[in-house]
């Protein structure tokens, strides 16, 4: 619930703030994305469920939508993070908010 809230007001500025939001928490293949955002998203699930199966050509695709090296790190600083976070989370059977 927090994640979302905190989304929704990321993007409260976009006319489907509230669409996108909803769509993200289920599948935010739904949600009306730019596609420099869809490939960060796509990126961030492929090193999420596979990592095993990352790939120069996966940098490479952020790059080609305009993400730099220093945004590259950042991306995949803060899914490596929440993957740990949740690791922790589940681990020691912490409810979600």
């Amino acid at each position: 619930m927090a994640h979302g809230e905190d989304l929704r007001a990321e993007v409260q500025d976009n006319p489907d703030a509230d669409r996108v939001a909803d769509a993200v928490k289920t599948d935010y293949r739904d949600a009306p994305l730019s596609e420099r955002d869809r490939a960060m998203l796509d990126f961030a699930m492929k090193l999420t469920l596979t990592p095993q199966k990352m790939q120069q050509a996966d940098v490479e695709a952020l790059r080609a939508h305009g993400f730099d090296d220093s945004a590259i790190h950042d991306i995949v600083q803060a899914t490596a993070l929440f993957a740990y976070y949740n690791r922790i989370a589940d681990g020691l059977g912490i409810d979600p908010e």
